[in-house]
């Protein structure tokens, strides 16, 4: 695409999208210019349709990925090429909205105590105890640690938003045990290796997979699991959900609502109209 990939990058940065979305959008136009082998700029909406509908019949193309393309090639038309009429029309996919897997609190200890390295359990510790992401546990600071105010500065969290959540005590008797071992040289709570300013997400998730089979866990378990298994909890335990939604950074509270589809407190509490029979069976006078 040349200087049109240019241009669409510099309106990407421009409009502060993170680098983890400009990559991929970037990668989206340039397979739809390549499909044609022609520019973007002298194509329309015909093109385009056709361009997602080969995604889609072919299967070349989960729901999740096809509304990244959707995304992608709405931006470049609205953006870069000045031409939002192009794509207006263009549907978004439906994405599956699948529940998240719950570990309990039994398996949650597990899971921690079958972590080798303390770095790592940390950091889960700190997305099951704070409720954070696991990235956002990873770029952690000295400084974010408020051990007199109990709190954790979460700094620009998904959405670039930064949040306050609380620090809870047996986590931070494990950083303090963790500073007088490591010493951490740099800003960085967890530094990472050689010019890595911080631990990678993808070594966490790698310990997590090697302590599943030694904690006897068979549900398939993501660092993820541990801030959804926080928040299905707190429900669980009775906190408002205005309340969760908060400490989870959600925009919206729809996206705390999946966990009340995953908690036995709101679903456990439903009586099944199966047992209602059986219970007027047994009052039934014999």
């Amino acid at each position: 695409m040349g200087e049109l990939r240019e241009r669409m990058m510099a309106d990407l940065v421009l409009a502060r999208y993170s680098p983890r979305t400009v990559e991929p959008y970037l990668n989206c136009a340039r397979d739809f210019a390549a499909y044609f082998m022609r520019s973007p700029a002298e194509m329309g909406e015909p093109e385009l349709r056709e361009y997602l509908l080969h995604l889609v019949q072919r299967q070349l193309a989960s729901p999740s990925v096809q509304k990244m393309h959707v995304a992608a090639l709405k931006f470049l038309y609205a953006r870069t090429l000045h031409r939002r009429e192009v794509a207006a029309g263009i549907p978004w996919p439906k994405v599956p909205r699948t529940l998240p897997e719950i570990l309990d609190e039994a398996e949650v200890e597990a899971l921690l105590a079958a972590v080798d390295q303390v770095h790592h359990r940390l950091i889960l510790m700190t997305a099951y105890g704070a409720g954070l992401r696991v990235k956002e546990a990873c770029r952690l600071r000295v400084l974010d640690i408020d051990s007199r105010r109990m709190l954790i500065h979460v700094r620009l969290g998904k959405g670039a938003k930064d949040r306050y959540v609380p620090l809870p005590r047996l986590l931070l008797t494990g950083l303090r045990e963790y500073w007088r071992q490591v010493r951490p040289p740099g800003p960085a709570l967890f530094p990472g290796h050689r010019n890595n300013p911080c631990i990678s997400a993808a070594a966490v998730q790698k310990a997590v997979q090697r302590a599943l089979p030694k904690a006897g866990i068979t549900k398939h378990a993501t660092p993820h699991v541990l801030r959804a298994s926080f928040a299905t909890h707190l429900l669980e335990d009775g906190t408002n959900i205005r309340v969760i939604q908060v400490l989870l950074g959600h925009g919206s509270i729809r996206s705390t609502e999946r966990y009340t589809r995953v908690s036995r407190r709101h679903i456990g509490a439903v009586t099944s109209p199966l047992d209602r029979l059986a219970d007027r069976k047994e009052r039934r006078p014999r």
